[in-house]
């Protein structure tokens, strides 16, 4: 079993930037799929950001460019570079991992318990 904690949000105006880290703790993986998704105010849930086993990135379009997600395998972390925040940013975010490593593609059976990102205008 993982075990994903977020931290890292905050509130912030429009232009900012943020930094969110994902500690994976339990049993990791180098070749675990990772990635984030948002959960918007009016309740949607988003796909923000992954990296799939074979190291391969890609973003929602309306990040592409301001997002950059990276891992560090030494530190079982995962992080979410945010540059240039917009208020349709704003969203409770969540580390996501398959964590159960029970198909050959992404499965989001694991989640962290969120960390809150606000943007002001």
């Amino acid at each position: 079993e993982v075990q994903l904690v977020e931290s890292g949000g905050g509130s912030v105006q429009a232009g900012g930037s943020l930094r969110l880290s994902c500690a994976a703790s339990g049993y990791t993986s180098r070749r675990f799929c990772m990635g984030w998704f948002r959960r918007t105010p009016d309740n949607q849930r988003e796909w923000v950001a992954d990296i799939k086993r074979d190291g391969t990135t890609g973003y929602q379009y309306s990040v592409e460019g301001r997002f950059t997600i990276s891992k560090d395998n030494a530190r079982n972390t995962l992080f979410l570079q945010m540059n240039n925040l917009k208020p349709e940013d704003t969203a409770m975010y969540y580390c996501v991992a398959d964590g159960l490593n029970s198909t050959p593609w992404c499965e989001w059976d694991t989640w962290g318990q969120g960390t809150q990102v606000t943007v002001s205008s």
